[in-house]
């Protein structure tokens, strides 16, 4: 084979790879929003998360991180995707694709998975996580509550600051600390998602639309 032979045949199978790569990157984020709509609807039905529920009606935004994933003994790590909608004139935002990650150090039995809903109640709460990176516990001046499944302190006095963490976890690790944890909004699945480099601010403004996003839309509307 000559050299433009090979040059033709390796920029043809570089793009079949292109062609299959993007079809694959769909799904995965498809999978992500089905994911997450799950945990909408789990969190709108679980009583841990009690009144908070109606906050979620007042809420500036909502990150919701379907899985993320705690393990290990003597140091773990954890980490997982999310997607974030805003509230707009027209009902919430298309979401904004995120990955959620850190390291903690401390006894850990066993492995833990746990979804996670944000509820951003304030402006300064939203521009922090719409930055390229927020950081939990980073001296941001951002008030956080967690009410965690079985939290007997979730009650709605309680439950006033700039992000209202709710967690439902399963395995033999009790807590999740969110401090040192990292938000980072993931451009590249936004741009692959989209069609075209878009930034979170357009996203969550109501400037793009996407397909299959309708049901986790719905699901969170549906909240009372």
């Amino acid at each position: 084979m000559t050299s433009i032979g090979k040059w033709i045949a390796a920029a043809a199978f570089a793009i079949g790879v292109a062609a299959m790569a993007a079809p694959a990157a769909q799904a995965d984020e498809q999978d992500l929003l089905a994911n997450a709509t799950r945990t909408a609807y789990h969190m709108k039905h679980d009583p841990a998360f009690g009144q908070a529920r109606q906050m979620l009606r007042g809420a500036r935004a909502v990150l919701i991180v379907p899985k993320l994933v705690k393990g290990g003994f003597i140091f773990g790590a954890e980490g997982g995707d999310g997607v974030l909608l805003a509230r707009t004139r027209h009902g919430w935002s298309a979401p904004a694709f995120y990955t959620m990650g850190g390291a903690s150090f401390g006894f850990q039995a066993g492995l833990e998975q746990a979804e996670i809903v944000l509820l951003i109640m304030s402006d300064r709460a939203l521009r922090a996580v719409e930055r390229s990176q927020f950081k939990f516990g980073a001296g941001v001046g951002l008030t956080v509550v967690t009410a965690s499944a079985g939290a007997e302190g979730a009650t709605a006095p309680n439950l006033t600051g700039d992000i209202i963490v709710w967690t439902s976890a399963t395995g033999a690790y009790g807590g999740l600390t969110l401090n040192g944890t990292v938000i980072k909004a993931n451009d590249d699945t936004n741009s692959e998602f989209y069609g075209r480099p878009v930034t979170v601010p357009e996203i969550l403004a109501g400037g793009v639309k996407g397909s299959g996003t309708g049901p986790l839309r719905a699901e969170l509307a549906s909240v009372k």
